[in-house]
């Protein structure tokens, strides 16, 4: 085999969404956290992002996570997050397939009934709590980020839409939440792609009149995600179709977008203390979250978040690129 790249995978994915985890091949990225590594990343390396994300070796809806030395002294690792619109402050459903795989495959010292992995992320620290039966990683439960909802009953014009009604909440991305009937669109898959065009006119009219800014770290700004609501939700029990630029869907009920929504339901009242909200994703798979914590994010108050998920190794692999190859970051179609 001739080669001048030679990555080395798990994949995994997480209640129906996949995580390419990269174990080796990528090398140290500089930078003292991994906020600073990820720009770094994004300037200087992100041919490697899409040589394993786009087409050939990934497709139009694939994500992944690179793992690096840990930036804090008790931490296991570090991590990158990357997918088809670029490098995420943090991926709830990717850190759930990085803990599963680091688990089965020996990477860390496992323990039974729970194995606690030490994440250091863009977003901050993130703690992974793996449920493990006879070495095998039955679920994991993040303690996520602080997450917190940024405003409330926001209107934004919306060629082809009109006025749009949307709270805008941050989980360790921003994402602007609505309800999916008041657009007139049904919660149906056979509608996808009416929902997905929705979703991206939503994202381009925040992003050019209101666009969200973290309230402590101006380098997490923009608003790539769309949350819609099923009108038939309620409080505790929601379902959701969440749009992702730049023009997919997510598989699972989404990480970051949960603790997002489950900071909106605190603030609007709908949940109480630590109750538990079930979140349904598009395709019908379930993540469970709590707020464990009161905190606040600059000025705002916020919650602390625990996900539970699922997730399953579906391969290994090392990815090659030939010096011939002509697509050596890969494609998009």
């Amino acid at each position: 085999m001739r080669s001048n790249t030679i990555i080395s995978a798990i994949d995994t994915h997480t209640e129906g969404m996949p995580t390419r985890v990269i174990t080796g091949g990528v090398g140290t990225i500089p930078g003292d956290t991994m906020a600073a590594r990820r720009v770094y990343f994004a300037e200087h390396l992100d041919g490697l992002r899409k040589l394993l994300v786009n087409e050939p070796r990934g497709h139009a809806s694939m994500s992944g996570a690179i793992l690096q030395p840990a930036t804090t002294d008790d931490g296991h690792y570090g991590v990158l997050f990357i997918e088809v619109s670029g490098l995420l402050p943090m991926c709830g459903h990717g850190t759930i397939g990085v803990a599963t795989a680091l688990v089965e495959a020996g990477m860390v010292p496992v323990t039974e009934p729970v194995t606690e992995i030490r994440l250091d992320t863009p977003a901050g620290r993130v703690v992974a709590s793996v449920a493990v039966s006879g070495g095998h990683a039955d679920s994991v439960t993040l303690r996520n980020v602080p997450a917190y909802c940024d405003s409330l009953d926001n209107e934004v014009e919306v060629p082809g839409l009109g006025r749009v009604r949307y709270d805008m909440a941050y989980g360790g991305n921003f994402y602007a939440i609505t309800d999916l009937g008041k657009l007139g669109l049904p919660f149906d898959r056979a509608h996808k792609d009416r929902i997905l065009d929705a979703g991206l006119r939503i994202m381009a009219a925040i992003n050019e009149s209101q666009r969200p800014v973290h309230l402590a770290d101006e380098r997490i700004a923009g608003c790539k995600h769309v949350l819609f609501l099923d009108p038939a939700s309620e409080p505790a029990h929601t379902r959701h179709a969440m749009a992702i630029h730049p023009g997919w869907f997510d598989r699972s009920p989404c990480g970051t977008g949960t603790s997002a929504l489950l900071a909106r339901q605190h603030a609007r009242g709908f949940l109480t203390d630590d109750q538990v909200l079930q979140n349904d994703s598009f395709i019908g798979t379930t993540f469970y979250a709590r707020a464990v914590e009161t905190t606040t994010v600059g000025d705002r108050p916020a919650i602390v978040p625990t996900i539970t998920g699922r997730a399953w190794l579906t391969g290994t692999a090392n990815y090659l690129l030939d010096p011939t190859d002509p697509f050596p970051e890969g494609f998009v179609f």
